[in-house]
């Protein structure tokens, strides 16, 4: 999945989801672990729609961190504001958020 699949009205639309999430994976300094990625894929599952907190010891460029964290996730990079990055990815079997078209 790549960034530019989203029209601009569902991008806009995931974003109004997003204002109110709170994080649920925090990726420190050991970056991006087996374990950071088996939180994501539980975590995507469950919700669609994720926030993803970079702290201060993430090595590199926060929007290439978050660019390489959407592929190894097999999700959508919504938005990467400040060290906040919003991923999602539908749920083929139980789809909760609703896209419009």
């Amino acid at each position: 999945m790549n960034e530019t699949s989203f029209r601009g009205k569902q991008r806009r639309f995931l974003r109004g989801l997003g204002v109110n999430l709170k994080p649920v994976v925090f990726i420190g300094k050991a970056s991006v672990s087996a374990a950071v990625l088996a939180e994501l894929e539980q975590a995507l599952e469950h919700h669609e729609l994720i926030k993803v907190r970079l702290l201060d010891t993430v090595d590199g460029d926060r929007k290439t961190v978050a660019a390489a964290l959407a592929e190894l996730a097999r999700a959508e990079l919504v938005q990467v504001l400040g060290r906040t990055v919003l991923l999602f990815r539908r749920n083929e079997t139980e789809p909760k958020i609703d896209l419009p078209a």
